[in-house]
């Protein structure tokens, strides 16, 4: 997660949630107002292992919004 980014985009979205395949080089990234632990796991689900799969390893950076039991679940 990147952010608080200032000065805030037009539409008011300050924080950037990125997924990178460290093999591929593939990147993901969604922007947002604000960010809490439901909106991280709705991009897990829909961006990534819905188009992708469910990928072997999810490394963070150990952030508030990252590192709860419904990432592991």
């Amino acid at each position: 997660m990147i952010g608080p980014i200032e000065p805030k985009a037009s539409n008011g979205h300050k924080f950037i949630l990125v997924a990178i395949d460290y093999f591929t080089k593939w990147m993901e990234a969604i922007s947002y107002t604000n960010v809490t632990k439901s909106m991280v796991i709705k991009f897990i689900k829909r961006d990534i292992i819905c188009r992708y799969d469910l990928p072997a390893r999810i490394t963070t950076d150990n952030g508030t919004k990252l590192n709860n039991k419904m990432i592991t679940e």
